[in-house]
């Protein structure tokens, strides 16, 4: 048996509520979480990255042998971007120096420790 908080009364083990002042037996949380920006953040981090690979496959497609890795990097990043996959720092470097500057510096400043480390190997 469990008794009011507010006034001493009785109460049934079930009892939410007492029922002599109507006091809740279990104190209930008023503040508010607001959903998480960093996921937002990613979110739009992510996007930018893939667009920034595929301008920069269009930009070397003018010469066949680096069009051989970004081609395949791009590819790869925009499935391990869309399964949710960890993406390792040499893949983040190498898409830096060979792929696009701008999608490096993007891949280099997202926070890898929303996807575990399962993903990305």
């Amino acid at each position: 048996m469990k008794y009011c908080t507010n006034c001493g009364e009785a109460l049934d083990d079930a009892a939410r509520f007492c029922s002599r002042c109507g006091s809740p037996t279990e104190p209930y949380s008023k503040t508010y979480v607001p959903p998480s920006a960093p996921a937002a953040r990613t979110d739009v981090l992510d996007t930018l990255s893939k667009v920034f690979m595929i301008i920069g496959c269009v930009i070397t497609s003018l010469w066949l042998i680096p069009l051989c890795w970004c081609v395949p990097m791009t590819v790869s990043l925009v499935n391990k971007l869309n399964r949710r996959q960890t993406i390792t720092t040499g893949f983040k470097v190498c898409t830096l120096l060979f792929v696009s500057l701008v999608a490096g510096i993007l891949l280099l400043c997202r926070d890898e420790s929303r996807y575990g480390a399962s993903g990305g190997r």
